[in-house]
């Protein structure tokens, strides 16, 4: 929960290595997927194909900078009627989306800028 930068699985497993040297990846990962099917986590999908970690459990967007890779939220309306144009339009039975908006962060543009 201390890490609210968007950890892929790998980052996750040296973290809590760190404090419990024995504990084996298949043990992280089994309860990583059971902390996000029960709520508690989210996983977020992205078009890298890391599996991604997040303790913001609301339904909500997200940016990736395709410089330095970090991964923002993205505070904005979660458009849920979406899911409705969607399921109307081809009869899929729609229970949420992801958006991932991707461009330069903040920090990179200045950083190019000097």
């Amino acid at each position: 929960m201390k890490l609210k930068s968007h950890p892929p699985i790998e980052e996750l497993y040296a973290e809590i290595k760190k404090d419990h040297p024995a504990i084996s990846k298949s043990t992280v990962y089994r309860n990583l997927r059971q902390l996000a099917k029960d709520g508690e986590i989210r996983e977020v999908s992205l078009p890298d194909g890391l599996e991604r970690y997040d303790t913001n459990t609301m339904q909500h967007y997200h940016f990736k900078c395709r410089n330095c890779g970090h991964i923002f939220d993205v505070e904005m309306e979660y458009l849920v009627e979406i899911n409705a144009t969607v399921q109307g339009k081809y009869g899929f039975h729609v229970d949420g989306h992801d958006v991932v908006f991707s461009g330069i962060c903040d920090t990179c543009v200045k950083k190019r800028k000097q």
